[in-house]
């Protein structure tokens, strides 16, 4: 119980580390909901495979005019193992699902 308590811990401080990126310039922190399309791509791990989310929100004047989900299972990319410290100083391995990389292009 305390071997899975530790690699869960282990799991959430890495998460932590790896949202503590430098800011990048091409970042949006606020749309223009005058006449946009914002658009959110996730992936779900589940125990065989994943499931991909695609979500958009159309915006036009100002107000949200409609939002479309799409999910679709796709194959899970298996386990990767992640190296850490605990809070003692020692060097510890957990496994976790390996993460897709997303590439888009807007034409």
């Amino acid at each position: 119980m305390k071997k899975n308590l530790f690699f869960i811990s282990l799991l959430g401080a890495l998460s932590l580390y790896s949202c503590n990126e430098e800011y990048k310039e091409d970042e949006v922190s606020s749309i223009d909901k005058h006449a946009s399309i914002e658009t959110e791509l996730s992936v779900k791990h589940i125990d065989t495979a994943d499931v991909l989310i695609t979500k958009h929100k159309i915006w036009k004047n100002n107000k949200l005019f409609k939002e479309i989900i799409k999910t679709d299972t796709i194959p899970a990319l298996g386990d990767t193992l992640i190296s850490g410290e605990d809070k003692d100083g020692y060097d510890q391995t957990a496994k976790t699902k390996k993460d897709y990389e997303f590439y888009i292009t807007v034409q």
